[in-house]
């Protein structure tokens, strides 16, 4: 157990918190800290951050932003520290309610998914489900993907679900208008790479131009995930 005793029967649920806006994450601290079983032990500004964090306090929970720049994505990050450090579960803090958004943070091993305009009741809430070994889904979005089961028949385009969290990064980016060697900088891989990734992202998506990348990642909500 990595919890940390603070007396007599009383536990820490040691919590790094990852934001890129020093702001915010105060205020996530100062709310989740008024529960006397979390404790905030490390913040990042990024995933890049966050990973080397993790790894150094290996705590109970990672509460992170999936927002954060190209290359320290949180999305990103998810992935890797879910992969590497699995006593440390993590919480996804985002302000995007979309179903593509939910599907990429539990593919990359999340365990919980908050919107930022929760009660501070609903967020130390998914921080205790998440440590305790459950999970923790945000109510709006679970009535959301309750309705779409419910609705069935019509065949959605899910054609996304196909691309890797880095090929959706990469998407994200020649949708903005980045061109390779500005994509390999930012994400810090060779352009050679960031062109097989290109090749594979086309080939999956049935894409032939960039302008039909755009319309893709518009009509797909997935320029913010």
């Amino acid at each position: 157990d990595r919890s940390v005793s603070r007396g007599l029967g009383d536990v820490y649920k040691r919590q790094v918190l990852a934001d890129d806006h020093e702001v915010v994450r105060a205020g996530f601290k100062m709310i989740l800290e008024q529960d006397a079983e979390i404790k905030v032990v490390a913040e990042a500004a990024d995933g890049t951050q966050a990973y080397t964090i993790v790894s150094r306090e290996r705590p109970d929970i990672l509460l992170m932003d999936i927002s954060m720049p190209p290359g320290q994505s949180g999305l990103v990050a998810c992935e890797k520290i879910a992969k590497d450090f699995p006593g440390t579960k993590v919480v996804i803090l985002t302000m995007f309610a979309e179903p593509e958004y939910l599907f990429y943070t539990l593919r990359g091993g999340a365990a919980g998914y908050v919107l930022k305009n929760s009660t501070s009741e609903e967020l130390i809430a998914a921080v205790h489900a998440v440590a305790e070994g459950g999970s923790y889904i945000h109510p709006k979005m679970t009535a959301m993907l309750t309705k779409q089961l419910v609705a069935g028949g019509e065949e959605e385009d899910r054609s996304y679900q196909q691309l890797s969290n880095r090929e959706l990064e990469i998407l994200q980016l020649l949708a903005k208008g980045f061109t390779n060697k500005e994509i390999s900088e930012q994400i810090f891989l060779s352009v050679k790479t960031v062109e097989a990734h290109r090749s594979k992202i086309y080939q999956k998506l049935g894409l032939k131009t960039r302008a039909d990348l755009v319309d893709y990642a518009l009509r797909h909500k997935l320029l913010n995930v």
